[in-house]
């Protein structure tokens, strides 16, 4: 069974990386308006926190997270804006302050799970090793979105490790989500980190291949970033398909970023 360390040391990191972007911005820069409709940077910070007491919950509250579950079971299309708005609503240096002891606890309470446990979620259960991947995923995406709208160039590094790897495994949940039957046969999967490195996944002698720099990979399947924008080939019919609708993210695949230089 795979050590979940790594994975939550570079959730932590990732989490002190936009911590750096946002902890001296002054109550005008917190409402800024990021790339998600209607949401500020507040609201990117307050959803991270949301979602990490969600998260710590599973871990260590399995009733008391039955009943957020219950409760994003009767309002299935606003319960997340919800969560972001009430967050949002804080002074700034209290939202920073509840995200940040959320975080730190979560990765806390992860840091103690025992071997082998799993925790329930909105979706199916994970382990350890993948809240904790899907918990950086989604730091790095929001994060994205803060830098945007401070416009801030984000240094890219190998932490994308574990967002590729996921953005690979959620393959047939991309295809099932659209209502698409998965391919029976596997993609060999090539990509390029930050460092230079290669990443490869699937068999050398797969028919559809991806290929391409581990970051844009990284952008499609967190959508933030049109397919059209990123250096990602290509070959076989059902990895072209799979460009077209991958996603890492539990839930509706929603309207994604549209092209650059397209009319808004």
């Amino acid at each position: 069974m795979a050590d979940p360390t790594p994975v939550i040391d570079d959730l932590c990191a990732e989490s002190e990386e936009l911590d750096l972007l946002v902890a001296e911005l002054s109550p005008e820069q917190w409402r800024l308006a990021t790339p998600a409709p209607g949401w500020s940077i507040a609201h990117q910070i307050a959803h991270l926190a949301w979602t990490d007491h969600s998260s710590l919950l599973a871990v260590t509250d399995q009733d008391a997270f039955s009943r957020e579950v219950e409760k994003a079971l009767a309002a299935p299309g606003d319960f997340v804006d919800n969560g972001a708005e009430e967050g949002a609503g804080k002074p700034p240096a209290r939202l920073l302050a509840y995200w940040r002891a959320g975080r730190e606890d979560l990765a806390d309470a992860l840091r103690a799970a025992p071997d082998g446990a799993r925790f329930p979620w909105y979706g199916p259960p994970m382990s350890t090793a993948s809240m904790a991947t899907a918990r950086l995923m989604e730091t790095w995406a929001h994060g994205l979105d803060v830098a945007d709208a401070l416009g801030v160039t984000r240094t890219p590094t190998d932490r994308l490790s574990h967002i590729a790897r996921l953005g690979v495994r959620t393959r047939d949940y991309s295809f099932g989500v659209h209502g698409l039957t998965p391919p029976f046969e596997e993609f060999r999967i090539e990509l390029t980190a930050p460092s230079g490195e290669l990443w490869i996944y699937g068999p050398e002698n797969a028919t559809d291949r991806v290929t391409g720099p581990a970051l844009d990979f990284c952008l499609l399947v967190t959508h933030r970033a049109h397919r059209t924008d990123l250096a990602l080939c290509a070959e076989g019919s059902d990895a072209d398909r799979w460009l077209d609708i991958a996603q890492a993210f539990a839930g509706p695949p929603g309207g994604g970023r549209p092209p650059k230089g397209a009319a808004g």
